[in-house]
This record gives structure tokens, sequence and C-alpha cells, in this order.
């Protein structure tokens, strides 16, 4: 009996110890895609400071929101970025903080989106998974700008952004899932 006990003590261990290096090798590939994209992020949004911030903004960095749906960690890499970015906004804190906060709020909604829809087309996933980024920030950001007193115009504000930011969202963000969902499907075809 106390034998029996030993070898299914190995086995267990054994067992354990399979899943724990599965686990650490899904955590290392877990926390560099964070650092991937927070950093694609910060530099899609950085580099083009023109029109990345303010009332008529295009910023190249959203088209990565639509991400969550094919990497659930994308949620937290686009809000460091994102972070990251509004540290040089010129409305400084309440870029970083509302910004953020309307990035995260997005990303989520998109992951649950794109998980809710899990037997869809993945081109469907991106367009209902884009309304949250969209709307948000069209909401959101106006707002900023009028409780800064830098722009009245929050309507008109909260069009073009709603219009820019589909084109960043939908424009660019659907061709670059659908590119990398391709891609992941050919690494994992060449893997097996």
């Amino acid at each position: 009996m106390l034998r029996k006990l030993i070898v299914k003590g190995r086995r267990v261990a054994t067992n354990y110890a399979h899943i724990y290096c599965k686990m650490k090798r899904k955590g290392t590939i877990f926390f560099v895609r964070i650092a991937v994209e927070a950093a694609l992020y910060f530099v899609l949004t950085f580099f083009v400071p023109a029109i990345s911030y303010g009332p008529l903004q295009f910023r190249v960095g959203e088209a990565l929101t639509l991400l969550p749906i094919i990497f659930p960690e994308a949620t937290i890499g686009v809000t460091i970025g994102c972070l990251l970015a509004n540290v040089f906004s010129p409305y400084a804190w309440y870029d970083m903080v509302f910004g953020t906060l309307a990035t995260l709020i997005s990303a989520v909604a998109t992951y649950y989106i794109g998980k809710g829809l899990k037997d869809k087309k993945l081109w469907l996933k991106c367009l209902i998974g884009g309304i949250p980024p969209i709307v948000v920030n069209a909401l959101v950001l106006p707002l900023i700008w009028y409780i800064t007193g830098t722009d009245l115009g929050y309507f008109i504000n909260m069009g073009m952004i709603a219009l820019t930011q589909a084109g960043a969202v939908w424009v660019l963000g659907t061709p670059l899932v659908l590119g990398l969902d391709k891609a992941k499907l050919a690494i994992k075809i060449g893997n097996k």
C-alpha cells in the first residue's frame, strides 16, 4: 500500500512538474507579448505626435485595440502602451488617467466580444469588436478636452474622434488581426 502511494505520488509530482514547465513557457510568451504590444502602441503613437494628440487625432496605435480578439494578453499590453504614450500628452494627467482608462475599458470589451463570438468569422469579430474602442474614445476624449478647457466643442469632437477612431480600428486594425491570425495558423500547422 505504501509502495502504491509512493508510485502514485511520483506520477502526480511528475505531472505537476510538466504542468509547471508548460505554464512557465506560456508565462514567458505571455509577458513578451504584453511588452511587444505595449512597445508597439507607444512607438506608433509617440513618434507621430502631430496626429496622435488633440481634437483631430489619428492614433495609429489604436489599430492594436482589436488584438484582444486573438491575444487576450493584448488587453494589458495595449493599456500599458497607451499609458506610456499618454505620459507625453499635452493634456497631462487627464489623458494619463481617463485616456488610459478608456483604452482599458475598450480592450476588455473587445476581448469579451471576441470570446462571445467564438464560433463566428474573424472579420465579424473585428467589425463588432471595433465598436467599443470607437464609442468609448469618442465619448471620453472630447470630455477630457472639455474639462481642461482646451476645446469646448464636445459634440463636434465626438464626431471627429468617432470617424478617425473608426479609420484606425477598422481600416488598420482589421487587416492586422486577420494577418496575425493567418500567421498564427501557419505557425501552428508548421509545428505539428
